[in-house]
């Protein structure tokens, strides 16, 4: 009986650690929202457009975590390129749906080359890809930034003069996408009691989970799936490991510029050189809020993630506020947490591993010395 309770227990302190960031997050929110004042209207019509707005963006993730390459951080050059696509349209004068869907068209081959070149590099980092793929985000950034500061204008034709800076070439800090600003989001708007739900943009996200579904039961799902558990029995097994990985990678950074794309039509404006900057970052945040691993994500996590993690950014400026007079504190609060619920996780993981291997060996040296002294 006492063993029994034991087990029990162990469960239930196995279940309290593996969520303990979702659980964390929780209890931050429940004693914020009343602090915050804010009323349930007005929250639940924030994380509707939250959800619409981020979703895509966080599932993006799930593939290369899938072929066990940690979370992406190079999921930035996708939106880079995704941006690159809507200053295009923005120049040509393309608007609504076919604006978005030009953008993505542009915005796919220049997220599949940058993507491949990502998983390249990546492959010769095996074991370090999440710190390797943040390296990679800031050179490419600068890529991007001599294209679009010089290059554009100069090199690459931009007819439409308010998109380009007084001197005559260079994109200016700030592209209104008014064109197609929130064309998707008021697709098939309705509301249900009194909050407005962006059914299109919800449908889209829908699609993705089940592409992403069904995705992992193809050949080429079960292959990433097999080289993520042990790289070593993949290749053993015919697998093309280095080509899976790259693979995943392609698509992550793909449909992080698609993603990136739906995000930038709800904002209405582009901040050319600065609305990438944190995008992966905060997808990151959000993932692991809502008890994701470095090498296990649902997306079950996804929307429990964004759901917490942007309640928790609504609530705490109005409730630093609320408490001790500063405003400014909740929005350091915000950037403390962000970064800091990445430490922990990925602090977390480390520890959960070295338990498993330490574990995994004591049960191995037991068994050793149980063969040893049954043939004695």
């Amino acid at each position: 009986m006492s063993e029994l309770r034991e087990t029990r227990k162990e469960k239930i302190l196995s279940i309290l650690e593996k969520n303990s960031v979702p659980i964390l997050f929780t209890v931050f929110c429940a004693l914020g929202i009343p602090l915050s004042g804010y009323s349930y209207g007005y929250l639940g019509q924030e994380i509707v457009v939250r959800i619409a707005r981020n979703s895509f963006l966080i599932i993006a993730l799930l593939v290369p975590i899938m072929a066990g390459m940690g979370l992406n951080f190079g999921m930035t050059l996708g939106a880079m390129a995704g941006q690159i696509g809507l200053i295009f349209i923005a120049d040509w004068g393309i608007v609504g749906i076919p604006g978005m869907i030009l953008a993505m068209i542009i915005s796919t081959p220049i997220s599949a080359f940058l993507g491949w070149l990502c998983g390249k590099i990546l492959n010769m980092a095996k074991g370090r890809e999440m710190v390797t793929s943040y390296i990679i985000g800031f050179f490419i950034n600068g890529v991007y930034q001599l294209i679009v500061l010089y290059g554009m204008g100069s090199v690459i034709p931009i007819k439409n003069p308010a998109l380009v800076l007084p001197r005559g070439y260079g994109i200016r800090n700030t592209v209104n996408l008014i064109s197609i600003r929130k064309v998707l989001d008021n697709l098939l708007a309705i509301k249900i009691f009194g909050i407005s739900i962006p059914v299109a943009t919800l449908l889209v996200i829908a699609a993705l989970c089940f592409f992403i579904i069904w995705f992992r039961k193809t050949k080429l799902g079960q292959d990433m799936r097999a080289v993520g558990q042990d790289l070593e029995v993949a290749r053993a097994a015919g697998i093309k490991v280095e080509h899976t990985r790259i693979v995943s990678v392609v698509l992550s950074t793909i449909l992080a510029g698609y993603g990136m794309i739906v995000y930038l039509q709800n904002i209405g404006t582009l901040n050319t050189y600065n609305s990438h900057m944190q995008i992966g970052m905060f997808s990151i945040a959000a993932l692991l809020v809502g008890g994701a691993t470095v090498n296990r994500a649902s997306i079950g996590n996804v929307f429990l993630g964004v759901s917490l993690f942007h309640l928790m950014f609504i609530v705490s400026p109005t409730a630093g506020k609320n408490l001790i007079g500063e405003a400014q504190l909740g929005e350091y609060f915000r950037v403390f947490v962000s970064y800091g619920v990445i430490t922990i996780a990925l602090v977390l993981y480390e520890v959960r591993k070295r338990r498993d291997l330490t574990r995994a060996g004591r049960l191995l040296a037991q068994d050793q010395a149980d063969e040893v002294e049954a043939k004695q």
